[in-house]
């Protein structure tokens, strides 16, 4: 059975809030009472119906034909099923997930993946800031999961991650890992000034190296940790499908002294 899909009729004229487009929100409705659930963010009522094209599917696989910065909470608190976007989305996609894979094919808002406990998500472009990072007056972020960027990312990428993997194909903005608890982070481009801001735990590889580290990170030598093999290896087998560690020799940097200082952060040696 093909994909509940929804084709994009035109750039909406406001913002969306498509929280509810998800297999759990969906279950037991037909193509008529799907067209006419709300999704208008202001005073001006705007459904399902009135944006989108919809065709009837699969529940568990729902697809978005064409995508728009304006597509906000796509894939809010999935918890199993998969959904794929044809285009750009908004902020917080994939917030909250627990379970299930959501592919954007093209660029995200921020807070992308904020506060996922698990499942997979991945994002073909650019994102935003504060990817997996929690929203202002929450105390973590990430706590499970694999988040992929294929592209580069804004400021303060995994911020409080507590668990997790996050891997940025390209560059990081400013405070990459700032606040990290536990987990992992790895750069394959340049990360910007001061990664690792306030980190307790937690490892951030910066394949690029660093504009700038911070003066509370010690440095502990060149590395050459068996670890980054098996890693290359297992995220090439695993939902990633490819390797992002070539498993090369790295200098080791302990920190952040500023907080507790059992996090590493690992640079070109």
């Amino acid at each position: 059975m093909s994909a509940l899909t929804f084709t994009l009729r035109a750039e909406p004229d406001q913002r969306l809030d498509l929280s509810i487009l998800t297999p759990s929100h969906l279950a037991g409705l037909g193509e008529a009472e799907i067209a006419a659930l709300p999704i208008g963010t202001t005073r001006e009522l705007r459904t399902v119906g009135e944006v989108f094209a919809v065709a009837m599917g699969d529940l568990g696989e729902i697809r978005f034909v064409g995508g728009s910065e304006r597509f906000d909470r796509i894939g809010e608190g999935l918890a199993s099923g998969a959904i794929l976007v044809e285009g750009a989305v908004g902020s917080r996609v994939g917030r909250l997930m627990s379970g299930g894979r959501i592919e954007v094919r093209g660029h995200a808002g921020l807070h992308a993946g904020s506060a996922m406990s698990g499942g997979f998500l991945r994002i073909e472009g650019d994102a935003g800031d504060f990817l997996g990072g929690p929203l202002a007056g929450e105390m973590a972020g990430m706590t499970g999961g694999t988040l992929h960027v294929r592209g580069s990312v804004g400021k303060r990428a995994g911020d409080r991650i507590r668990r997790g993997t996050i891997v940025v194909g390209g560059n990081a903005g400013a405070d990459a890992g700032s606040r990290m608890v536990a987990g992992t982070l790895i750069v394959k481009g340049r990360a910007g000034a001061t990664p690792g801001r306030l980190m307790r735990r937690g490892t951030i590889v910066a394949g690029g190296g660093a504009e700038r580290v911070g003066a509370t990170f010690l440095d502990n030598g060149v590395h050459d940790p068996l670890i980054f093999r098996l890693m290359a290896r297992a995220f090439a087998a695993g939902p990633l499908g490819e390797p992002v560690l070539d498993g090369a020799p790295m200098r080791r940097l302990g920190g952040d002294t500023a907080a507790l200082g059992l996090g590493e952060l690992f640079v070109p040696a």
